[in-house]
């Protein structure tokens, strides 16, 4: 682990810098693949989950009766924690529904907002050595609660052709109208032109490699949105002497055991506890069955210190985490003065595990700094504002002359006609 002390603003930037792979050869692959899903649909979706995933089938979608045999299969225990965090994650999000804004702004003159669900939705959910069942309540449940019409799944299979059962599990659960075991590159393409098989969706969900993460940005490219720009989980803990090392430790290792991307930070005003914080790591590192995973990750982690609290909080700002941990004396100046962080955990008692499963935030958040400028995923993420208004005879008189002014001043005449036609209608009594 990389130790740094009092670093200098003008070094920050570098200290803090992710780890990034070149995307150049990946855009031509993502490109080429695209292409070819738009020409050729599921023809091509084949082809590429036999070349990528090693399996071949003709029909991507699951049946009701593999959902029903992995159902059966789950363990009543996983069940039951499935359960508990669905519903903690539906009070939050139900509690973000937010009602109609209605005002007059003038006389005559109403205006209000509606929130519509964006009717037709895509989740990604990968497979691979950590089938994130977890995700899919994530995404599910809000578009679920903001009434998106059609929720589409897909996942990649593993070497029987198959999804994971909790997976299947969690997104019948969470009424998941389509399940497609399809990964990769070509999932998101599907999703983005649609195939006989796979539905074109509006808006695109969910996290994935790096292959996934370019490919959901040029699907932007055909018209489908996305919930975020995205790459590998980070997290940020600040501590100091009230912390305890054990703690640190773990909620740092369980971000560097998503993958050997994955960076964890440690800011402190406090030299011991980085010692002790340190000499955790190692200790429990030795049992974690994803070690060699989370040891490239360690590898390239950082423990900062710092002098104080002030100098913390900027460089944390400055960093804007994807996770960021408070366990300090003064936790309630972080708390109030952060500017760009996707979700906060507070306190010795609060690990970031809670968040990514049962606590109810949402866990799909902001990577690589957006947190700077993008919110993670919430109920809004599935809905649209949608604004109307209505302008009665008064209504239309009483901001007239100011459009008609403003229209000219444009030089837009049309636009200016359209409201002097209807003055001039109202002064003939018509």
């Amino acid at each position: 682990m990389n130790k740094i002390f009092n670093p200098k603003p003008e070094t920050w930037s570098a200290i803090l810098k992710r780890p990034t792979q070149t995307i150049g050869d990946i855009e031509v692959t993502v490109k080429e693949i695209f292409m070819e899903v738009q020409i050729n649909g599921d023809k091509a979706i084949a082809k590429y989950t036999s070349l990528f995933d090693g399996v071949e089938f003709d029909n991507s979608a699951v049946s009701k009766l593999e959902i029903d045999q992995a159902i059966s299969t789950i363990p009543s225990a996983l069940k039951g924690a499935i359960q508990l965090a669905k519903s903690n994650i539906e009070k939050f999000h139900s509690a973000q529904k937010t009602a109609k804004v209605e005002i007059e702004t003038i006389e005559g003159v109403n205006c209000w907002q509606e929130k519509r669900p964006i009717q037709k939705i895509g989740l990604y959910i990968p497979g691979g050595t950590a089938p994130l069942f977890s995700t899919v309540l994530m995404l599910a449940v809000p578009a679920k609660i903001a009434g998106c019409k059609e929720i589409v799944l897909c996942s990649p299979p593993d070497k029987k052709g198959n999804i994971n059962p909790a997976i299947l599990y969690a997104a019948n659960l969470c009424g998941v109208t389509k399940i497609l075991k399809v990964g990769g590159i070509q999932a998101i393409a599907a999703m983005t032109f649609g195939t006989e098989l796979i539905p074109k969706v509006f808006k695109i969900f969910g996290p994935g490699n790096q292959f996934v993460t370019v490919a959901k940005q040029l699907a932007t490219q055909f018209g489908v949105a996305i919930d975020m720009p995205a790459g590998p989980s980070e997290l940020l803990i600040v501590a100091d002497e009230t912390a305890i090392p054990a703690f640190i430790a773990s909620d740092l290792l369980s971000q560097a055991e998503h993958g050997n991307d994955s960076q964890v930070i440690l800011v402190s005003t406090s030299k011991t506890l980085i010692d002790e914080v340190e000499k955790e790591v190692q200790k429990q590192l030795e049992v974690l069955p994803r070690k060699a995973i989370a040891e490239k990750a360690i590898a390239n982690s950082k423990l900062i210190y710092v002098e104080n609290d002030k100098i913390a909080l900027e460089l944390i700002d400055e960093y804007g985490p994807e996770h960021f941990i408070i366990c300090t004396k003064d936790e309630d100046f972080y708390v109030n003065n952060i500017g760009n962080a996707g979700s906060v955990f507070i306190g010795n008692y609060t690990p970031e595990s809670a968040g990514d499963y049962a606590s109810g935030t949402n866990h799909t958040l902001p990577t690589n700094g957006y947190a700077k400028n993008y919110s993670g995923v919430n109920l809004d993420s599935f809905t649209k504002a949608m604004t109307f208004q209505k302008i009665s005879p008064s209504g239309i008189q009483n901001i007239g002359k100011a459009i008609e002014i403003m229209a000219e001043a444009e030089g837009l005449q049309a636009h200016k006609n359209a409201v002097t036609l209807r003055l001039k209608a109202i002064e003939d009594g018509k």
